[in-house]
């Protein structure tokens, strides 16, 4: 006889309505009017509008700074993640809320911001160019504000996984003659890496979509600082609305490709830990 089980929480059925009707309502839906836009093209007009060279050019530039920025927030995302939760030092607390403003700041003054640091004669970009440097109008700067506004994601997601972090775990492994990187590779980076993985793609996802902060900054060159979104912005300020869904499906269906990977690593990951 089969055995029933009994949830703290009953309603099961109920709940897993409510949740697949607002996802529909909110994700599916609104995506699948996408493609469905997209339909009204002829096949040729739609190859035609995705292999543009100018639009070639702002899927090349988005998705190289989107994940050269989410990699960059990888690496400095983890290791202040680490210091914030294993150290104690004065002005933690101060730099552990500084961490969120990125995502109290609107991205356009995030952009602004930006723009007037980098620029030629801005605090920062004045130096800079002065060593050949130029950081504003540039995939330079495209790259610095994605790794603004795509910090926050790892760091927030690491957190709390290195606080459950037993330390002890890497004291006994210390005291039976391991080294310190012995300790790193196979206790520390096993137990993070599936949490690391997701504040990766966190920030990658959230790079790809960013327009406020990197409008500015980038100066919008065609065939040099161009973003995707911007381009299907001036498509729709052109009323070229099956064109700004083409451009976007285009997007949406190599993003899902790239997170579907990262998730498929995640979940090796998570399985191997548990193994």
């Amino acid at each position: 006889m089969r055995a029933t089980r009994h949830h703290v929480l009953p309603g099961f059925r109920i709940t897993l309505g409510f949740t697949l009707l607002y996802l529909c309502l909110i994700v599916l839906i609104p995506l699948c009017t996408i493609p469905i836009r997209t339909w009204t093209m002829s096949w040729a007009r739609f190859v035609d509008v995705v292999t543009d060279p100018r639009v070639v050019a702002s899927y090349r530039l988005t998705l190289v700074t989107s994940l050269a920025a989410a990699t960059v927030n990888a690496v400095f995302g983890f290791l202040i993640a680490w210091v914030l939760v294993r150290y104690r030092f004065p002005g933690r607390r101060l730099i552990d809320a500084l961490i969120d403003l990125p995502f109290a700041l609107p991205t356009a003054v995030a952009g602004i911001t930006l723009t007037a640091i980098y620029a030629p004669n801005g605090w920062l970009g004045a130096p800079l160019a002065r060593h050949g440097i130029d950081v504003a109008f540039t995939p330079l700067g495209v790259t610095i504000a994605l790794v603004f506004i795509g910090l926050p994601f790892v760091v927030r997601t690491l957190q709390p996984v290195i606080d459950d972090l037993d330390a002890q775990l890497e004291e006994a492994a210390t005291s039976l003659g391991a080294s310190r990187w012995m300790v790193i590779r196979h206790i520390i980076l096993p137990y993070l890496y599936p949490a690391w993985l997701t504040g990766f793609a966190l920030a990658f996802a959230r790079s790809l979509g960013e327009y406020g902060s990197v409008v500015f900054i980038s100066g919008n060159m065609p065939m040099r600082t161009e973003i995707v979104p911007l381009l299907i912005i001036t498509k729709l300020e052109q009323y070229d609305y099956a064109g700004a869904t083409a451009i976007a499906l285009v997007m949406l269906l190599a993003s899902f490709v790239l997170l579907l990977g990262i998730n498929g690593l995640q979940h090796w990951a998570g399985r191997r830990l548990v193994n």
